[in-house]
């Protein structure tokens, strides 16, 4: 993964804040070099391209990573085929844009639905959009779900796909993530744990559900809380107390400005000649005229379009994100498993911890506040998770110092 966030007001106007999660493909040595050369070389080649609109410069990016991930792996017998997919988030004063290869995904919470931005580049996503197989979660058995269709690295070349741009909002949630998370996580229990956790305890609550769930693949995940669209302070993260802001006025060109004064005057002249019809056309040109000065100062500027369409078809799922009963009930009996496990292997844990958060939880319940019961039952998961690798190191450390012993 990468996260690089504007270093500058300049750089944030042209570049904005930049979020990758690349997932590699391969032996362990060859995927894991795949998804750093990835992670590693986007963002440089990203904030080089600054002739470049942002698009086609992320574009160009990826590109140039494929180029040389390819290179890299024709140079080594054990690196050969290797390939990684990537999905990068650029946010941007004008919007959100996002590029595409591959299986894993980026994702946005608005209020209580999220929506997934990105297309997988899959067997199944890519035989549902052909119509050989029906739209839904319900996928025949004799199609496999882990095979993709596009990624970096085995080929010379590869079709990048671009969205956007999204309209970005105070509050929305985006999220990216490598298919070890969405493999094993519904998207409902995705938006619904975005919904009650801020970013970095959702990030750890949804890696935790997903090695409950067997854990199979590499879990990767990145979140993104939007907090002032348009400003930029010097951490180089969003903030509504900032000075800066893309809304600056822009030069506007002076015959723009004159225009519309001729017309207005000429319009005043027609009026007081008796000319009605003319003073009336010349009065809606000067404002017109007047309206498109104001936009170009004002305007947000310059919006990403090919051939006048938005880039891409996204957003192409949507689910309710709102926490309901049945979401809790799920959670509450997660909970019980785990109080059955730490009490059968003899874990040392602080039970008033956890059974504060379950108390919590059922009272929130009980009272049909389901969003804070669905925040304490998530705390009680990972404070459960965290004792289980914490008694696991232990014995790992008792096992080596036997070893040692003997």
């Amino acid at each position: 993964m990468a996260v690089v966030l504007a270093s500058s007001q300049e750089n944030w106007r042209r570049r904005g804040h930049l979020f990758i999660v690349a997932d590699g493909m391969g032996a362990h040595a060859a995927g894991e070099l795949a998804s750093k050369l990835a992670t590693d070389i986007v963002p440089q080649t990203y904030q080089k391209l600054k002739e470049q609109p942002p698009p086609d410069a992320l574009r160009a990016a990826i590109l140039d990573a494929n180029s040389r991930i390819f290179s890299r792996g024709q140079g080594s017998d054990d690196f050969k085929g290797m390939g990684t997919t990537i999905t990068a988030l650029a946010i941007l004063p004008e919007g959100a844009i996002l590029a595409q290869v591959g299986d894993s995904r980026a994702y946005r919470l608005r209020g209580q639905r999220l929506e997934q931005l990105t297309f997988d580049h899959s067997l199944v996503w890519e035989m549902r959009a052909a119509g050989q197989i029906p739209e839904g979660d319900d996928v025949p058995s004799y199609i496999p779900r882990n095979i993709i269709t596009r990624s970096l690295g085995p080929n010379s070349e590869v079709d990048v796909d671009l969205e956007g741009p999204f309209a970005v909002q105070p509050g929305d949630t985006f999220l990216l993530c490598s298919d070890g998370l969405s493999g094993q996580v519904h998207d409902d229990e995705i938006g619904k744990i975005l919904a009650c956790l801020p970013p970095n305890e959702a990030v750890q609550s949804l890696t935790d559900l997903a090695n409950l769930r067997g854990g199979p693949d590499n879990i990767t995940v990145v979140v993104v809380r939007v907090i002032d669209p348009q400003a930029w302070d010097e951490t180089g993260a969003s903030s509504d107390e900032s000075a800066g802001s893309s809304s600056a006025p822009r030069p506007v060109p002076v015959v723009l400005w004159g225009l519309c004064v001729a017309l207005a005057a000429g319009a005043v002249g027609a009026a007081v000649l008796g000319w009605p019809i003319a003073a009336v056309a010349g009065g809606i040109a000067a404002v017109a005229a007047g309206g498109m000065a104001l936009a170009q100062q004002f305007g947000s500027g310059k919006t990403f379009h090919l051939d006048g369409r938005p880039l891409g078809k996204g957003p192409y799922t949507s689910c309710d994100a709102a926490p309901d009963d049945s979401f809790v009930d799920r959670l509450a009996r997660l909970t019980d498993q785990l109080r059955d496990a730490a009490a059968s292997e003899d874990w040392v844990i602080d039970w008033s911890r956890f059974n504060s958060y379950n108390t919590k939880a059922f009272e929130a319940r009980r009272g049909g506040d389901y969003q804070e019961a669905a925040r304490q039952y998530c705390h009680a998961t990972s404070y459960m998770m965290q004792q289980l690798r914490s008694q696991r190191a232990r014995a790992q450390r008792e096992a080596e110092n036997d070893l040692d012993l003997s």
